[in-house]
């Protein structure tokens, strides 16, 4: 089973009385379901909702752990920080090195044969799809002494499952739930109390309003990721991430569905729908 280190992820530390309550008013998903042995997969939207960070729970003692894009986290703390007003919690980056820690580190394991991590490290499930594997969280030394792959192999893994990664398959800011995924990914808790953003997510889920998902596709040729799709002299999408002739795309699907008989192309890059 590989081990890779997620160098782009960073782990927030959301502790105090008050830490659960304080995000189930906050994020997409229920923090009343997540537990040790149920980790979580939920966002913090705009109030025009959306997506402005994306994040794995995990409850692990006393505190709540975000697992969250290393790009990200300083601005997640300060967001984290406006809406804390009177609310007992603690906020934290446990990734930024600082006297006397070397910072914690995020490990994604998946495969057949699994290194076994060291003792004290915090290993959860991936809660968007279990064919996604594990993740832990450790010190940079214990992750290092197990990593057995590198980037490109997660990439090639989360792409195949069919996991976007914001600010490679979506713009932060710039996506609604649905169209990233969410909702078929765990992410959204559709009976929960309100949070930011609700009313619009709550729309576009009863009222079929996602024009736009992202798939995944195969690649013949070479182009970079926010490449414009076209079908055409249409304009149906946005190319994501890719690795190995696979990757995923943002598509319209009304479009998409105008379009069926003619060739997908980014750029002179052949494009093709798998699902």
């Amino acid at each position: 089973m590989p081990a890779i280190r997620l160098v782009d992820r960073s782990v927030i530390s959301v502790s105090g009385p008050d830490a659960r309550s304080f995000l189930q008013g906050l994020v997409t998903c229920d923090m009343a379901r997540v537990a040790p042995d149920a980790p979580g997969f939920g966002a913090l939207l705009t109030p025009q909702g959306k997506i402005l960070f994306d994040f794995l729970v995990v409850a692990h003692d006393d505190r709540i752990l975000l697992d969250t894009s290393r790009e990200k986290a300083g601005d997640l703390v300060k967001r984290l920080g406006f809406y804390k007003l009177r609310a007992k919690v603690e906020i934290a980056d446990l990734s930024a090195e600082s006297a006397g820690s070397e910072g914690l580190a995020v490990v994604a394991l998946f495969g057949a044969d699994a290194p076994a991590p060291p003792a004290d490290a915090i290993v959860y499930a991936d809660p968007r799809a279990a064919t996604l594997g594990r993740r832990a969280i450790l010190s940079s030394a214990g992750a290092q002494a197990i990593i057995t792959g590198d980037d490109a192999a997660y990439e090639a893994h989360r792409i195949a499952c069919g996991a976007p990664k914001g600010g490679v398959d979506f713009a932060y800011g710039d996506a609604f739930p649905h169209e990233t995924n969410m909702d078929l990914l765990n992410g959204v808790a559709f009976d929960k109390g309100c949070y930011v953003g609700q009313e619009v997510v709550s729309r576009m889920q009863h009222r079929g309003l996602a024009r736009k998902r992202i798939v995944r596709v195969m690649v013949t040729g070479d182009a970079p990721a926010g490449t414009e799709i076209r079908a055409g002299e249409v304009a149906v999408g946005t190319l994501g991430g890719v690795e190995g002739g696979r990757g995923l795309a943002t598509l319209r699907l009304d479009r998409l569905e105008g379009a069926s008989d003619l060739a997908l192309m980014a750029g002179a890059t052949r494009v093709t729908v798998v699902g």
